[in-house]
């Protein structure tokens, strides 16, 4: 796929957090090798900085996007060495023990626990963080109008999509640390400079800045030069836009607004409004073939996507490729199977009319009559799951016991090795992608903003200020483009009755549609849904996740309804299979297709049962959150060099992060 073609640019060397060039640039340009006016008066090596800014920003190649988080790779002494599978390991999608997941002796900044993408102590060397990125911003913005040679329409251009990423970058600070230090200008060289210590600013400061941003943003990109299609990937004006919404809805929320301010969740509505009519103007809106919209360059849904190419290790091109379909195939089909989605996050999808699913019924029939989304993301025991090699691909994934019957002793897992949840993650898979390479000369961009989220993030605000038909109409939408059934004219929204019954309606299609697109962390954390401590588990109907094991399936191998299969050899493998074939062309009688073959496996040849085992480590793990992990301390490596940063409440400070 098309995706922005980072060339080989200008080796920047910059200082780091806080630290900036004089106020005479020309003066000082000796501190940035091979950076000169030039960059303000050339449209190629103006477009060079921002591509270089842009690499900088986006995730690199290799990286499986559905666990994927900017402020993750930043939490380490070295950026862009932390652990990318942090946030998302601390939400019910995925298991695994983290280090914001697992129990502490206390809370402290010099613990794993306390975040370091606020960024590292000041040093003379560069480093890609938080406030490195924010002073390249700063440091065109600051000295382009100085020069002459753009011309302005592509000045507009360039300097709109650097706005754009100064919010961004804040943005991603303020969600996790509350306010920050507001840098805009440029400060001296000397570290313990009175002017070089900035202090942290009020998070309604920080979202104010934000949001003066995108509007510049915005109306600097509504008057610059058109992209033309080599351009595909970069900043617009619905970007912004959406962004701006996705920025005031965080605000609105009980994150930060803990007195449920309705003026916010106006503000919100407005944005929101805004963007969804800018994106509508540009062309997007949903895209009715929802398992296929991942795979169309630039396609109607997508609003802000990270690009990704398809380039073979020898074909003398910069890789940059998306590892998700890598991580998320089964090791039959060449992939590495890494991704171990979970019961719960599977619970929450619903029926095909939109009605809740009952976890507590029965587990043999999880996946019948559910809603056509649950197909397109996961992939179970029994369920075709195509690819280029292989277009009618079925997925096994069934145990059985070599002795005798033990759900605690020895198990045999068909195919391949056992895998961790007995779920695989089939969103984001192509069925054209070969397996070449493992399927990783995959292509497929990512869209970090997608019009789906701005019609739920409007839905959401337009409950806020109580307008909840409105709210619902919005959720019904994306419930009608994904094939939900309308049985009761709501698409199983009509019992919804209070304002908070129709937040947590939002809530849940969120964790339906953007499953595993890294949003869930962040919205669990902005409704302060990890334990009841706040009360919004209960006013919404959440299951809190501290206390709680992520879990998955064992399918397990019977004979017959009654009596499971004991031996060495695989019950349903090849025309010889002891108990049945599973690749049968001849069905029993009254059974027609395959989809009903399946249902008869299911219902004479399987027992499903939940899988608790195994799938944490340690085996005795159970989700531990502090209320100090909404609004994260300053590491104590950055504190000690830099003591006017105010630490924050709960981390040893009294800053009040979310004022």
């Amino acid at each position: 796929m098309k995706n922005i073609k980072i060339k080989k640019l200008f080796i920047f060397s910059v200082i780091v957090i806080l630290y900036s060039c004089s106020t005479d640039f020309i003066e000082e340009k000796k501190n940035y090798q091979k950076v000169d006016v030039e960059i303000y008066q050339y449209e190629s090596l103006a477009k060079n900085y921002v591509d270089y800014l842009y690499n900088l920003m986006l995730p690199t190649g290799s990286v499986n996007m559905a666990m994927w988080s900017k402020g993750a790779v930043d939490n380490s002494d070295v950026p862009g060495n932390g652990n990318p599978t942090i946030f998302a390991k601390a939400t019910d999608e995925v298991a695994g023990e983290v280090d914001i997941n697992k129990p502490w002796a206390e809370i402290s900044p010099l613990n794993g626990h306390c975040l370091k993408s606020l960024g590292q102590p000041i040093k003379t060397n560069a480093q890609n963080d938080a406030y490195t990125r924010i002073r390249y911003c700063n440091l065109y913005l600051n000295n382009v109008d100085k020069y002459n040679g753009l011309e302005e329409d592509f000045k507009n251009q360039i300097k709109g999509q650097l706005y754009f990423w100064r919010a961004w970058q804040y943005f991603e600070l303020v969600r996790l640390y509350g306010g920050v230090p507001i840098v805009l200008g440029e400060l001296p060289l000397v570290a313990d400079d009175p002017i070089n210590q900035t202090p942290r600013s009020s998070s309604a400061k920080v979202i104010d800045q934000i949001v003066s941003d995108l509007n510049m943003s915005q109306t600097l990109l509504q008057n610059a030069r058109p992209y033309t299609a080599a351009d595909a990937g970069r900043i617009t004006v619905a970007a912004a836009a959406a962004l701006k919404g996705r920025v005031l809805l965080t605000w609105a929320s009980p994150l930060f607004n803990r007195t449920d301010d309705k003026a916010r969740w106006q503000r919100a509505y407005d944005a929101n409004l805004e963007a969804y009519n800018v994106c509508l103007a540009a062309g997007k809106g949903l895209d009715a073939d929802w398992q296929n919209m991942w795979f169309k360059d630039n396609g109607k849904e997508s609003i802000f996507a990270f690009g990704f190419n398809d380039f073979a290790a020898n074909s003398g091109m910069t890789l940059k490729n998306n590892y998700t379909e890598y991580e998320t195939r089964s090791k039959v089909q060449g992939g590495n199977a890494g991704m171990t989605p979970t019961k719960n996050i599977m619970d929450a999808f619903p029926m095909a009319d939109g009605t809740p699913y009952n976890p507590n019924g029965n587990l043999n029939h999880f996946y019948r009559n559910r809603d056509p989304r649950f197909y397109h993301t996961f992939a179970y025991n029994g369920s075709i799951w195509p690819y280029a090699g292989n277009a009618n691909f079925k997925n096994w994934t069934y145990y059985w016991f070599p002795f005798a019957v033990n759900p605690s002793g020895p198990k045999i897992a068909t195919d391949t090795p056992i895998h961790t949840t007995g779920i695989y993650l089939r969103k984001f898979t192509n069925k054209n992608s070969a397996s070449t390479n493992s399927f990783r000369n995959n292509g497929d961009d990512y869209m970090e903003i997608r019009f789906a989220e701005v019609v739920l993030n409007l839905a959401e605000s337009a409950i806020g200020i109580d307008k909840l038909s409105e709210g619902k109409d919005y959720i019904k939408s994306i419930r009608a483009r994904a094939g939900v059934t309308n049985g009761d004219g709501d698409y199983g929204l009509a019992s919804l009755a209070t304002r908070d019954q129709y937040f947590a309606a939002v809530i849940n299609e969120r964790k339906v549609e953007f499953a595993y697109e890294n949003k869930r962390f962040f919205d669990l954390r902005r409704w302060l849904l990890y334990n009841d401590d706040f009360g919004t588990c209960t006013r919404l109907n959440q299951t809190p996740i501290e206390g709680s094991r992520r879990q998955g399936y064992y399918t397990f191998a019977k004979r017959d309804a009654s009596t499971y299969y004991t031996g060495f050899v695989d019950p349903f493998k090849g025309s010889s299979a002891p108990v049945i074939n599973r690749d049968a062309t001849t069905y029993p009688s009254g059974i027609t297709t395959y989809a009903e073959y399946v249902d008869y496996l299911y219902d004479n040849h399987f027992e499903v049962v939940v899988k608790d085992d195994g799938i944490e480590n340690p085996t005795n793990f159970t989700f531990k959150w502090y209320n100090e992990y909404y609004f994260f301390g300053i590491y104590q490596n950055i504190y000690i060099t830099a003591p006017y940063l105010q630490q924050t409440q709960g981390w040893g400070g009294s800053f009040i992060p979310y004022n």
